[in-house]
């Protein structure tokens, strides 16, 4: 579940990207290669529709991020730690004074 839910995030950014460099900006950016913008989005062009896509797509991001690590975490049924060795090298204080 893990696996689906990274792909749909790694296809999420390339959308959020997408949609963040199509808006306009001071320097048009690559909004002007959108063709003609009246017709399809409406009297305001692309603005309105792109900045409410934007922040749908940052929504559905950020749920999907949290779902990840909700589901990545209750996978995890062991920690690293579980796997150390109890037993050491380093020798305690009574092997010291009987060594002595």
């Amino acid at each position: 579940m893990v696996e689906t839910l990274l792909v749909i995030q790694i296809l999420l950014t390339i959308a959020i990207v997408i949609s963040i460099l199509l808006q306009k900006s001071s320097s048009i950016g690559l909004g002007a290669y959108s063709g003609s913008n009246d017709s399809m989005f409406g009297a305001k062009g692309p603005a309105g529709f792109l900045s409410k896509a934007t922040f749908t797509l940052a929504i559905l991001f950020v749920l999907n991020t949290l779902a990840m690590g909700y589901l990545y975490n209750q996978e995890k049924t062991s920690s690293v730690a579980d796997t150390i060795d109890a037993t050491t090298s380093v020798p305690t204080t009574e092997e010291k004074n009987a060594t002595k």
